[in-house]
């Protein structure tokens, strides 16, 4: 073998006896770290999450390292499935508001801005849809509401529980898409009612409501598009989890500096 490598017998068998380096040390134990930070994140944190954990947790390394070593042991966050059905019905009659947001999906206190939307997750009985309410100061999820159907009491119900938990001032902006569920009478009854003022995005542009979407995007990437669901009811559960348990309380958004909506409002608070 040496003869081969054009190494020579003496230099092969220093080689054997200087052992592991301290960088190799060093990676098998950022990679020990690197595991359970995915591990418990619910294997959805890809290479700049990870770091951003490692940072909070003391330990000082490269983001490229970090990638390089979630590559050479094959962790990835999660892949998502896509498919999509229409969930907006923006050919009515009913008034529309104007886009009072204009892409700015910031707020400088709590209850300032919320943005709203509907998606769906499918099951073996069937679709199940999803309105959710966001507070874009913190990206807390603050109302949610599932159903089986796609009308105005699915989104009723999302803001009713954020108002009873948030108890927002008279002026918060509610920004939604145009659809008939935000548009209706009824619904700009109840907002006008509880001292909303009411935005909506422009026809077909997502990126007038890209908070909301990329809220979808993350809740269809890391719980639903890995998952088989026989029941709407086992659907809910998980769905409860992941905005209950994960999302507003343990995921850190790079929007906030990586931190945790819940962990970002404290620190407000303070």
């Amino acid at each position: 073998m040496c003869r081969v490598l054009d190494v020579s017998h003496s230099g092969f068998y220093a080689w054997l006896g200087r052992g592991e380096s301290a960088h190799d040390r060093e990676d098998a134990r950022l990679e020990a770290l690197i595991r359970s930070i995915h591990d418990d994140n619910r294997f959805v944190y890809g290479a700049p999450r990870v770091h951003k954990a490692l940072q909070r947790s003391g330990v000082v390394c490269s983001r490229k390292r970090v990638a390089r070593i979630m590559r050479r042991i094959g962790l990835r966050s999660k892949a998502t499935r896509r498919f999509r059905i229409q969930t907006t019905d923006s050919k009515h009659a009913h008034p529309i508001a104007p886009d009072l947001l204009r892409r700015n999906f910031s707020a400088s206190a709590p209850n300032r801005a919320w943005v709203s939307d509907i998606t769906y997750i499918g099951t073996e009985e069937g679709w199940l849809y999803l309105a959710v309410i966001m507070d874009l100061f913190s990206r807390r999820i603050v109302g949610w509401s599932m159903g089986s159907t796609m009308d105005v009491s699915l989104v009723a119900a999302a803001l009713d529980m954020a108002v009873e938990g948030r108890r927002p001032a008279p002026g918060c902006i509610f920004h939604s898409d145009r659809g008939s569920q935000y548009a209706c009478t009824e619904f700009r009854a109840a907002l006008k009612a509880k001292g909303f003022v009411s935005s909506m995005s422009r026809r077909g542009d997502c990126y007038d409501n890209a908070a909301a979407e990329s809220l979808h995007h993350s809740l269809k990437t890391e719980c639903v598009s890995m998952q088989n669901y026989k029941t709407r009811d086992e659907a809910r559960a998980s769905v409860f989890d992941y905005i209950e348990v994960f999302y507003n309380r343990q995921r850190i958004h790079s929007s906030i500096g990586y931190r945790s909506p819940v962990e970002f409002e404290v620190a407000h608070a303070g």
